[in-house]
């Protein structure tokens, strides 16, 4: 087994990484991997600072966006300091190689009346109990897609309200279920019967949900409900958090809903806080703006 197979064989193994992120890793890794052999540098175990900061630069010259520049970065130095810890290499080429900074584009969010209007389809449509316990769901917890269609209905607590979900890293967390989500997933198991170990949202053939079923679902419901804006699962997820720290103030709590391992994932949300609070100030506060003269155009 070559270093990078044994290199995402421990991430599958031992970090239980996700198979999309497995898939990207390996992307990263054979992209610098083909280079090495085109520009005779050997083996990748080998590789020095300098040409990974070539590799970089060529790569940003071809196109690739900071943003997928930092991804790739991000799994080199991953590569690297699982070699330096086995003892492989003598030091991390890739620990002061930096990508190009990506301007940080916040996250689009529903208010809370789209979100209202977005979650509240008519029950007695086709499908009608399960879209509004899933969109009720999303909206209530801030799930992750992946966490959604995995869940079984043994995973909810419908009498306390809570949702136990197994997340990113298999870090497990429990969430609140709202009062309006616990109401609508009731109604969807009274219909449909589900034993416990059932999923809460079967897809075809009586297993979860698929992704990709999710998604085109909400875009479709979104639409019927009058959103005529991009709508999409993670939407609702960022929606949820923007909604909570709004009202609550409490980055850390959100941090737990979330599940995020770092805080510095969920600071921002503190941006998009901070941009309804500007919004409230210029319209509210009598010397916020400078008021237009008459001698101004308008």
């Amino acid at each position: 087994m070559n270093a990078v197979d044994g290199f995402l064989e421990y991430l599958r193994v031992e970090r239980h990484t996700s198979p999309h992120t497995l898939d990207a890793y390996r992307r990263d890794l054979d992209a610098l991997t083909q280079w090495c052999l085109a520009q005779g540098e050997g083996d990748v175990v080998q590789l020095q600072a300098a040409p990974l900061r070539a590799f970089v630069a060529a790569e940003h010259r071809r196109g690739l966006s900071p943003k997928s520049l930092q991804r790739r970065l991000s799994a080199c130095r991953s590569f690297f300091a699982w070699l330096l810890k086995h003892g492989r290499i003598a030091a991390n080429p890739a620990a002061q190689v930096r990508a190009p900074k990506a301007p940080r584009k916040l996250p689009q969010v529903l208010d809370a009346d789209e979100a209202t209007a977005l979650v509240e389809v008519p029950t007695d449509a086709p499908l009608g109990l399960r879209d509004r316990a899933l969109l009720e769901l999303f909206y209530s917890s801030g799930l992750r897609l992946s966490e959604l269609c995995r869940l079984r209905w043994r995973d909810l607590d419908l009498a306390d309200g809570l949702v136990h979900v197994l997340g990113k890293g298999r870090r497990e967390r429990s969430v609140p279920v709202g009062s309006h989500a616990r109401a609508a997933l009731a109604q969807w198991r009274a219909e449909t019967g589900a034993a416990s170990d059932a999923p809460v949202f079967p897809g075809r053939g009586g297993g979860p949900i698929t992704p990709r079923a999710v998604q085109l679902r909400v875009a479709q419901l979104a639409q019927r409900q009058g959103l005529f804006k991009r709508v999409h699962p993670h939407l609702l997820r960022h929606s949820f958090a923007s909604h909570v720290l709004e009202s609550s103030g409490d980055l850390r709590g959100v941090q737990e809903l979330l599940g995020h391992a770092d805080i510095a994932t969920t600071q921002i949300y503190t941006h998009l806080d901070f941009q309804h609070l500007a919004k409230v100030y210029d319209a509210a506060h009598p010397r916020a703006r400078r008021k237009r003269g008459a001698s101004e155009e308008e």
